[in-house]
């Protein structure tokens, strides 16, 4: 097939900053980390956040680990976490020792089911891992009163979060920790990298040291040492300032990215109702008080459509959509560190059923729209019955 025909999963996108600013970084001499770019992007996001303290890391598993040793886990502890998430979500933790405990998802958001949770809590549990997904937020209130009454402390894994919101709130800025992911098909990327938002202030001074090889560096430079040395345990979390320079390009875009992104998800969801109404797909749900970043756009199959033969077929057509996450509780590591509480029945449906399609910032209409129509004609076949499909004009 002619590759101007192929409709790529993902594309990164570039605002004509980034080449510019990783030259001046080099130009003033400053490449590795803690540079005026990170500077720039930590305050970015502590002023759009509102979080005490943004750090950037390495990556988002670099910041879940970062969490994980704030949260002081001991050799099994548990963890209270979805099983449809990434594996940085669970490994985070158990690195530490920690066993992770997978509770089930919701059927409407596929984030964790908060009703759930006190059924999972055991005299050992220390905290409850939220992961937004897609962007929109978990049932944040009733998470938070939880881990209050319990005595348990919440990280957010808002790798999907960012510029998403719950009543309000910042995704990543409402439990004790949270988490970014700037990997290059999320909505705002430098490549890799990530940050650690920590919003209660008594974990500040740790999760410098944490993030700065187990030293207190920053304050060293910062004037409040005179010199700096090895004061606990951690790693090198930083990020270069390359990663950085990249990342403020894109931050200065923030706004126009999310509103594009948002227009295309729009498009998609107006596009695939007439198929939703057919009970041919189920289109993502969004609670009225979450307000998302359009981070993917993803159908759900009904149980009797081979999701294989539809993704094959759609690929044989230059059209890139993909599943996603192989459910934590029956993946290898999965059953050797973490155990399921209850039998995870919808995490499992839906983990089967799930296809994500292209979007990216520069996705076109038209290219919006062949990619629906060839999913039309997918599952008229698999279903045996002609489904009505009618292109925009031009």
């Amino acid at each position: 097939m002619d590759k101007k025909n192929i409709i790529p999963f993902n594309w990164p996108h570039m605002t004509g900053k980034e080449l510019y600013y990783i030259a001046e970084a080099h130009f003033k001499g400053c490449l590795a980390g803690d540079g005026p770019f990170t500077k720039n992007c930590q305050r970015w996001f502590e002023k759009q956040s509102g979080s005490s303290r943004v750090l950037l890391t390495h990556s988002c598993t670099a910041a879940l680990e970062i969490a994980a040793l704030l949260l002081d886990l001991k050799p099994g502890d548990e963890v209270i976490m979805p099983s449809y998430t990434f594996v940085s979500t669970a490994n985070a933790f158990v690195l530490r020792g920690a066993v992770p405990v997978f509770a089930d998802i919701r059927e409407d958001t596929l984030n964790i089911d908060e009703t759930l949770i006190e059924e999972a809590i055991s005299p050992r549990t220390r905290a409850i891992v939220a992961v937004h997904y897609a962007g929109v937020a978990c049932e944040m209130d009733s998470i938070m009163e939880i881990a209050a009454r319990r005595g348990l402390k919440v990280a957010e894994d808002a790798a999907h979060g960012v510029m998403a919101t719950y009543k309000g709130r910042a995704l990543g800025s409402i439990g004790d920790l949270g988490a970014y992911s700037f990997h290059e098909t999320k909505n705002l990327i430098s490549g890799e990298g990530g940050a650690l938002l920590v919003n209660s202030p008594d974990f500040i001074a740790r999760a410098e040291i944490f993030r700065e090889k187990g030293t207190d560096r920053s304050r060293f430079f910062r004037g409040e040492v005179d010199k700096y040395t090895w004061q606990d345990i951690g790693s090198s979390y930083l990020p270069g300032e390359l990663i950085a320079a990249f990342l403020w390009a894109q931050l200065e875009e923030a706004e126009n990215i999310n509103s594009t992104r948002l227009s295309l998800w729009r498009r998609y969801h107006e596009l695939l109702a007439p198929l939703e109404s057919a009970g041919l797909l189920r289109r993502p749900i969004v609670p009225p008080e979450c307000r998302h970043n359009a981070h993917m756009y993803y159908i759900l199959l009904p149980p009797d459509i081979d999701r294989q033969m539809v993704l094959d077929q759609l690929q044989a057509q230059g059209i890139s959509a993909v599943f996603h996450y192989i459910p934590l509780h029956s993946s290898p590591a999965g059953l050797r560190h973490g155990r399921a509480c209850g039998d995870l029945h919808v995490t499992t449906s839906l983990s089967e059923r799930l296809i994500r399609l292209p979007l990216f910032f520069g996705l076109s209409g038209e290219q919006q729209e062949r990619v629906v129509e060839a999913l039309s004609a997918v599952i008229a076949q698999t279903v045996h019955k002609p489904i009505w499909f009618k292109r925009s004009r031009q």
